[in-house]
Parts: C-alpha cells; structure tokens; sequence
C-alpha cells in the first residue's frame, strides 16, 4: 500500500500523538492490507476501501492505546482482530487473548499473527461462554454487545483487580448491574470520523 493510506495512517498517528518504530509502522500497514485482500474473498467486513479501513479499523483501535495496561488482555468479539490484534502489534508486551465464534475471521487472525511475526496472539475459535479457567487483567470490545451483556459474559474472566474496556457509541442507558462501577468515560475523537466514539472502563465495586 502506497499514498493515501500510508499518509492516513501517518497523520492519523499524529493526530493521537502516537509515535511508533518503523517495524511496527510497517506491520500496520501489512495487518491493513492483509485485511484489504482476505476481506475480497471471506467479507470480513463491510469497509471496503483501505483508506477507509486505515479510519475506522487502524485509528478506531490505536485511539484505545493511553488505557491498555495489560499484561493480559482479552479481546471478545474481536471480528478480524480489533481492536486487539492492532494492540499487540503495537504492544508486544501484552499477551493478547482474541476470541470470536466466526471461523473465517479467526481464521485471517491466525494468518496475519503468523506473517507478521505476532507471537504475543492467541485466536481462539468459540464462543466466550466456553472460557474457563482462565482470568484476564483487562478485557475489551468493540462494538461485541451492551456493557451490561458484554460484563455478563465476562465477568467470570476478570482477573482480581481488573477492568473492562468496552468500546461504544453512545453512552446514555448503560444499565449496568449493581454491583458494577463505571470507573471513568472518555470521548474517542478518531481523526477522519465524525460519529460518537467513547472508551468505557468499569470494574467490580
């Protein structure tokens, strides 16, 4: 990928004020165009054009990079692996968890992990019921369900001392559970976007 995509990405970044290396500028770029050539054949997702993917695939997941801690994330729903598998790439350091019941889809994650050399990926095939045995610091979403099914879903997942991160549009009606805090929300300002983005990070009270 060359021109409007590259230069997309690039004042994008700059636009979050993230700086990156160039190996992982260029692994990036790779997971974008990987996504733009599986997606003709498997429509991994609606966005066709890549200067549009870079938008509302690469910027939408980078914007959630200042709230990630880790070292253990989970990704639910993750579709074609976002946001999570945009965060490993930039954060080797997390070991990423990615999850989805769409074979296709964790089928280009297992691919794109391999080719770009992802070794902090795991795509998993199931639904998220079927996790067990396992706990999370940080679990996230992306437009997977409602906070509050998204929080019943998971809640056995969380490790002591860990937190949701749902990515949502709106955020009037949450209705979460009781014994659940909305710790903080924060406005996602995507640059190329102009619908409503928030960062929702909750815990148990």
């Amino acid at each position: 990928m060359r021109g409007g995509g590259e230069r997309r990405l690039d004042d994008g970044m700059t636009a979050l004020e993230l700086s990156v290396s160039g190996d992982i500028r260029d692994r990036l770029l790779a997971f974008v165009e990987l996504l733009h050539k599986w997606n003709r054949a498997y429509n991994l997702t609606a966005v066709r054009d890549i200067e549009t993917m870079v938008t509302r695939h690469l910027l939408d997941s980078l914007a959630i990079l200042p709230w990630i801690e880790g070292p253990n994330l989970l990704d639910v729903g993750s579709g074609a692996g976002l946001p999570g598998m945009v965060v490993a790439i930039v954060r080797p350091d997390i070991a990423l968890t990615s999850i989805d019941s769409n074979g296709k889809k964790i089928r280009f994650q297992r691919q794109a992990a391999f080719e770009l050399g992802l070794d902090n990926v795991t795509p998993v095939h199931d639904r998220v019921e079927a996790l067990k045995g396992v706990t999370f610091d940080q679990i996230t979403s992306r437009a997977f369900a409602a906070p509050a099914d998204f929080i019943h879903l998971t809640r056995t997942l969380l490790a002591d001392g860990g937190h949701w991160l749902a990515m949502t549009g709106r955020v009037d009606d949450l209705a979460l559970p009781d014994d659940i805090r909305l710790v903080n929300t924060w406005a996602l300002h995507i640059p190329g976007e102009q619908g409503q983005r928030h960062l929702l990070k909750m815990d148990i009270a």
